[in-house]
């Protein structure tokens, strides 16, 4: 399609450069540019173009476009606002998906654009109106309906008691106090989302300033909130059953239409069955699935015969009074997903992406010849070649390999030497924020037999089970480990052949010859990595047309050793080769050869020379995250996409796939029921069958179960994360309640990560910052046990009598009802220490984790006197802070200027708490005497300390 400035509008010119918003409003039938500020804001008699702009990590720019028509605007602002948003497609070089957004209908991916919600005001351009600001004095009260478990659609109903029902939730904004009255038979995910609505209605109409009141259907008087909310209705009366909602359009659920547009015309195309090849290039087709209308536009239309068909679907939708209906426009070769995934079969079609960016060019040459500025228009930053692991790679791995329906542990030795016919199990223990992290997963070798991996499957499920769920599980299979996986192993070996019993009865069975992996006989290994913290050798078939001019190789046959260096290797892969040489063939003379200078023995031991590539192994990328909310219902997975997600939308109740391409990750909530997070990993296995983004997900693709509370940094890097919210107890909803009558989200002291020792490709590095392997040598034994602090940790809180957890105990509640005052005077510093060094020492009710019981008598006797040299130590170090501290009386206190109570007011126990502070840092509001008499140090030196060590502080003098 050709595209002429005549046929652009002067204010779309140059748009969809970079990340982000840009709002047009129709006035006098031309898009006028809405200033930041304003976005959000919507006027009911006017019609909308949103542009949504997203960079990719590919390097590219994604474009959506959006018309939303106000429920008071007209119809020639309506279908100028349809046409725009044609011309704004071929300003981008023709490849955004249009969206119709009717006011009250809209779509998820439109509202998440606007979190929480968008509320329209009466009035727009052709009326005049002029948004005044109201005054807290001219307050109208108000009530609101809200429908949505991840983004939530308000409407403005009748203030009147025949409004409310059991079903729904309503909010009544009055002018001192905004009531949620939630409906019985709603959700508690609703009501949570129903509550930001809430909390933006407060800083928006009341500038923060007013109360909140939560009234539940059914409570009727009992509670003074309740009672308060009925009398705006004149007092309580039982409502009735809900009747159908007026103006619902049901759309049967009747085979799909397909219409053909072609000059001006619209004629039903007949069919056996949807395929893509009805869809010719140089026409526009309607796919009418009821509820949506899908208009296809033809890579070969023009711009004239796109703007038709745009105005034939409105008018299609408008004669049948289909107000509701969405109508989703795309050009060929940008189909989304949902409209491929109506056809029997949807091929792949790359060449056409080609062309797309061949346009895309001629578009941002065309502007920049008239003056403007193009930079961003064609691709966004590349994405890195090599991804970091967010892992720490100094903790303590074990691994064992599966046989005869159970594991074996492997010494240290062999831990990193892989058998292609085995499964194995890997645990791995490492430090994370203030707990020790855990990762737990299996390795299915490429010719590993079912039974084994079966074996491998339930042996883990009940490792991770042993937990409580809080150990990370992985599904991995030779071939597509993540970089998480080679950064844990750091040197790892793969060899062909088996080890296993099962492996052993399966080649026996079937007559194959068993060519497992032996030091005297014929090998070739393929030698790659990013530096000696990621470094494997392959195993490969033993011929010429294995080398590649990119990798280095070492092939020995008996005590005869060479090493192949590739000419487009690097200092780093011949490095790497000779590290691994250590390993393979330790205390063995090699043989050096060049490529293209090789001795005739070489290729003899290759059976002769061959043709080979030179082209290296390009790792898979890893695409943009999406996420879904995913329900496991009789076998059947169902999947819906979360745009635009954030932490919040992670909710305690469900489960949620995070898809990367690369990996996938199930992420279970605290509140989701035991047999559901016992399927978390056929959840994730479903899915990759399902394969809803139609990106052909393998099935070997990395899978991690992640509970919550849990995650590992690999998974919160693609959030906003705040650990903080791990720490609140009960649902969503409750959690969501607290937050908004606290007045903000809980601020706790997180302190920082130390300093992970990420793969990478540097070979120098300071002394400090080494990790294990840079000191290797093949005769050296890696012993690598639980942390002293994570020892003396797990003796008090793994004890009988606490939750057998590896994180602090918090109390259930952040706002109790009900508190008994506390029988026993104030704790002193001395007692505090007292209690909390105890506690630390008590070692007779520790059950033996689950890496312990599979090791040696020795192992655990030295673990246990680990255990006890480290409560001695905590309890010498805490003394130690003390007399320190004290040295330090005359140094300046900083309070962070915040409010100043006493002690027997903060306690979580006290008679008379207080009120309006952030529960979950009471200490703060304590005099610098007082939280120096209490905790035996100065503020400044208990931000310093760990957070578990914080906690256990707080919880000793009942401030936690």
């Amino acid at each position: 399609m050709s595209v002429s400035m005549k046929d652009l509008d002067p204010a779309f010119r140059g748009s969809g450069q970079k990340d982000g918003l840009e709002i047009w409003r129709i006035e006098n039938f031309k898009p006028v540019p809405i200033p930041a500020s304003s976005h959000g804001k919507f006027f009911m008699g006017d019609s909308y173009i949103v542009l949504k702009t997203t960079a990719l990590k590919n390097g590219s720019l994604r474009h959506d476009i959006h018309y939303w028509i106000g429920k008071d605007t007209t119809q020639d602002e309506a279908g100028t606002a349809a046409i725009l948003t044609v011309e704004l497609d071929a300003a981008l070089g023709g490849r955004a998906v249009q969206y119709r957004e009717i006011q009250g209908n809209e779509t998820e991916k439109f509202l998440s654009y606007f979190r929480p919600c968008i509320m329209p005001q009466p009035g727009g351009v052709a009326s005049g109106f002029k948004h005044v600001e109201v005054n807290a004095q001219d307050h109208e009260t108000r009530l609101y309906v809200c429908h949505g478990k991840h983004v939530v659609h308000v409407k403005e109903v009748p203030f009147a008691r025949s409004s409310l029902n059991h079903d729904d939730i309503f909010i009544l904004d009055t002018e001192s106090k905004i009531f949620q009255f939630n409906g019985s038979n709603s959700s508690i995910q609703e009501r949570a989302k129903a509550l930001e609505v809430v909390q933006y209605i407060k800083d928006t109409f009341h500038e923060g300033k007013c109360d909140i009141a939560s009234v539940e259907d059914g409570r009727m008087m009992a509670e003074a909130e309740a009672g308060e909310f009925w009398v705006f209705f004149g007092g309580f009366a039982p409502l009735p059953r809900r009747a159908p909602a007026e103006g619902n359009e049901k759309h049967e659920e009747t085979a799909f239409k397909l219409l053909c547009f072609d000059q001006g015309k619209l004629d039903p195309v007949n069919y056996e069955s949807l395929a893509h090849e009805l869809l010719e290039t140089n026409k526009c087709y309607f796919l009418d699935c009821g509820a949506e209308l899908y208009v296809w536009m033809g890579r070969n239309t023009s711009l004239q015969e796109r703007k038709g068909a745009s105005e034939a679907a409105e008018k299609l939708l408008s004669d049948s009074n289909r107000t509701k209906t969405h109508i989703i426009k795309m050009i060929e070769g940008f189909e989304t997903v949902t409209f491929k995934s109506k056809f029997k079969e949807w091929p792949q079609t790359p060449d056409l992406k080609l062309s797309s960016e061949d346009g895309r060019g001629k578009v941002a040459a065309l502007l920049k010849r008239q003056g403007l500025n193009v930079k961003g228009l064609m691709k966004a930053a590349p994405a890195k070649e090599e991804p970091q692991s967010y892992i720490d790679c100094t903790g303590n791995l074990q691994v064992w390999r599966v046989n005869d329906k159970d594991k074996a542990l492997l010494s240290s030795s062999d831990q990193s030497k892989f058998y292609t016919g085995d499964c194995y199990i890997f645990q791995y223990m490492y430090p994370g924020d203030d707990k020790e992290e855990c990762l737990i997963g299996t390795w299915f070798g490429k010719k590993s037999v079912e039974e084994d991996r079966i074996t491998a499957v339930s042996l883990t499920s009940k490792m991770v089970e042993s937990t409580k769920f809080q150990a990370v599980q992985a599904r991995l299979y030779e071939g597509k480990e993540p970089v998480q996986f080679f950064v844990i192993f750091q040197s790892l070996q793969v060899f062909k052949g088996g080890l296993s019993s099962g492996y052993k009865k399966f080649i026996a069975e079937n007559g194959i010859d068993d060519d497992s992996y032996s030091e005297e006989g014929l090998a070739l290994f393929r030698v790659q990595g990013s530096g000696p913290e990621n470094m494997q050798a392959i195993q490969v078939e033993h011929v010429a047309s294995s080398l590649n001019s990119s990798y280095c190789y070492i092939l020995h046959d008996g005590n005869t050793v060479f090493t192949w260096t590739g000419n487009l290797t690097t200092a780093l892969d011949q490095e790497l080769m000779e590290r691994q040489l250590d390993v393979i063939k330790p205390n063995t003379q090699s043989r050096s050869q060049k490529e293209g200078s090789e001795t005739d023995q070489f290729w003899s031991l290759l059976g002769g020379k061959s043709e080979y590539s030179s082209q290296k192994m390009v790792r898979e990328l890893e695409s943009d995250p999406h996420l879904f909310s995913c329900i496991l219902s009789k076998g059947n997975l169902k999947v819906k996409e979360i745009h635009h997600f954030t932490q919040d939308d992670l909710m305690t109740e469900d489960v949620f796939i995070l898809d990367c391409h690369t990996s996938i990750f199930v992420w279970v909530g605290q509140q989701v029921d035991v047999k559901v997070r016992l399927q978390a990993l056929d959840v994730g296995e479903k899915f990759v069958v399902l394969d809803f983004l139609m990106e052909n997900l393998a099935r070997e693709t990395p899978i991690f179960t992640v509970t919550e509370g849990s995650e590992p940094p690999f998974f919160t890097r693609f959030f906003s994360w705040d650990s903080a919210k791990s720490l609140m107890h009960g649902n969503s909803y409750q959690r969501k309640l607290a937050i908004v009558k606290g007045g903000g989200a809980p601020a706790l002291d997180k302190p920082k990560r130390r300093t992970p020792v990420y793969s990478g490709r540097s070979t120098t590095q300071d002394k400090s910052q080494r990790s294990r392997s840079m000191s290797f040598s093949p005769e050296r034994v890696r012993v690598r046990g639980r942390s002293p602090a994570f020892t003396a940790l797990a003796a008090n809180f793994e004890s009988s009598s606490n939750r057998n957890l590896s994180t602090p105990p918090v109390v259930k509640k952040l706002y109790p009802k009900s508190l008994t005052p506390d029988s026993s005077n104030t704790s002193s510093k001395s007692s505090a220490i007292t209690a909390l060094a105890g506690s630390l020492d008590r070692r007779t009710q520790t059950p033996t984790p689950e890496s312990v019981k599979d090791g040696s008598e020795s192992e655990k006797a030295k673990q246990e006197e680990d255990a006890k040299d480290s409560a001695a130590t905590m309890t010498n170090r805490v003394e130690s802070l003390t007399i320190n501290e004290d040295a330090k009386e005359n140094e300046p206190e900083d309070d962070e200027g915040l409010p100043i109570y006493p002690y027997e007011r903060l306690k979580t126990t006290a008679a008379d708490p207080v009120t309006e502070i952030d529960v979950t840092r009471r200490e703060t509001y304590l005099s610098s005497a007082e939280f120096k008499e209490k905790f035996g140090m100065t503020k400044e030196a208990f931000s310093k300390l760990p957070k578990w060590k914080q906690n256990r502080l707080k919880i000793a003098l009942q401030l936690f």
